[in-house]
């Protein structure tokens, strides 16, 4: 497991997230029958996917630094362990309704745990930036 991978991961549940904010705002009462629902729960089955075993994938990526560096990463991947599962369980939930409505999905984004997690994930991303560019050039 890679750097790659995380970063794959993250754009999908940030792709996710954006998605989610347009169904929000759009109002509608169900996702039944519509191609914007039938998308969200693509989204939503997706965002589930990449919070499952996201942890690992974390630690795999954990570079060496030193011990310090090390619990420090190590610590803070128990942190983002707690956000996805929590988040994950939020989003199964919402996917085990018949009808998805614009206000459950509006809830959703709203959610400490949601919340939790994006930041999360902002901070590694930020983390990647360095790793990922290399890659990318070749180096």
């Amino acid at each position: 497991m890679s750097a790659h991978e995380l970063q794959q991961r993250i754009d999908t549940l940030e792709e996710s997230y954006e998605l989610m904010l347009g169904y929000a705002a759009q109002g509608l009462q169900s996702d039944v029958g519509t191609g914007s629902g039938a998308q969200l729960r693509q989204f939503l089955e997706r965002s589930a996917a990449a919070l499952s075993g996201l942890a690992e994938v974390a630690r795999a990526w954990v570079p060496d630094g030193g011990a310090d560096a090390k619990r420090a990463y190590e610590d803070f991947v128990a942190v983002l362990e707690r956000d996805a599962a929590s988040t994950r369980a939020a989003i199964l939930m919402v996917l085990a309704q018949p009808s998805i409505s614009s206000q459950l999905i509006d809830n959703l984004n709203a959610s400490i745990h949601l919340r939790a997690l994006l930041t999360d994930l902002f901070l590694i991303d930020e983390l990647l930036k360095p790793e990922t560019a290399a890659a990318g050039s070749g180096s």
